[in-house]
């Protein structure tokens, strides 16, 4: 009686010949790790495109703050001017009268009319 040939299972990063158990899916770890990777890229390349857009638009805040001020007016044209995004936000808080705030992390952003905004920096 004669078996059959066990079919050769390859490495699903590198294709090399597997030993060892049956149920085995890569040769190494730096293979493991290198499929993993490569199936999470596109979600994690967008989350560090937005965290990078979200990081400069802090960046910009804080070039406007001075001398450890809480709170200050600025033009929307200077914030444009230096590249911020109005588009991202880490989260929004609205105040008892009803002031919708959009914060960039620590910095929140108070729209006051079409050209100016008021900047404030989060205690701790």
């Amino acid at each position: 009686m004669q078996t059959e040939p066990v079919p050769q299972k390859t490495c699903l990063s590198c294709s090399k010949q597997l030993r060892g158990r049956t149920d085995k899916k890569f040769c190494n770890d730096y293979c493991r790790n290198t499929f993993n990777n490569q199936l999470k890229a596109p979600a994690n390349n967008l989350i560090r495109t937005i965290n990078h857009i979200l990081c400069k638009n802090r960046r910009i805040l804080d070039s406007f703050m001075y001398n450890g001020e809480e709170m200050i007016r600025v033009k929307k044209e200077k914030l444009i001017e230096q590249g911020f995004l109005f588009k991202y936000a880490t989260h929004i808080n609205i105040n008892k009268k009803g002031s919708i705030y959009f914060f960039y992390y620590d910095y929140g952003l108070l729209s006051i009319d079409e050209e100016t905004c008021i900047v404030i920096k989060k205690r701790n």
